[in-house]
């Protein structure tokens, strides 16, 4: 609780709840970190695959308009990846096992 109190009392981090067929399925947020903006999710493992992901990000997208806005993600996520890469997220570097992608 003492990390999500820290990240819900930054004024720049925007969260979001996801919900999925009236449930809670995960979260998603805005922050920023070294002077950039990022975004990041998090979507409950069973409900992996069912495209929850992606219409999560579309969506926040139309809310969080500040660009460029970049996103981390372990090399090996592969589900991740296709998910910012069908909302336009573009592979920008590498900082060892995770890659650093960026919409424009």
């Amino acid at each position: 609780m003492a990390h999500w109190e820290r990240i819900l009392a930054d004024p720049v981090v925007v969260v979001r709840a996801i919900v999925a067929d009236g449930r809670l399925a995960g979260n998603m947020l805005s922050f920023e970190r070294d002077g950039v903006r990022e975004v990041g999710y998090w979507i409950a493992r069973e409900l992996w695959g069912g495209g929850i992901a992606s219409a999560a990000l579309a969506g926040s997208l139309d809310v969080e308009i500040r660009r460029p806005l970049y996103a981390g993600v372990a090399r090996w996520n592969a589900g991740s990846l296709r998910v910012l890469e069908k909302c336009g997220f573009a592979a920008c570097g590498d900082e060892g096992d995770l890659v650093i992608l960026r919409l424009d």
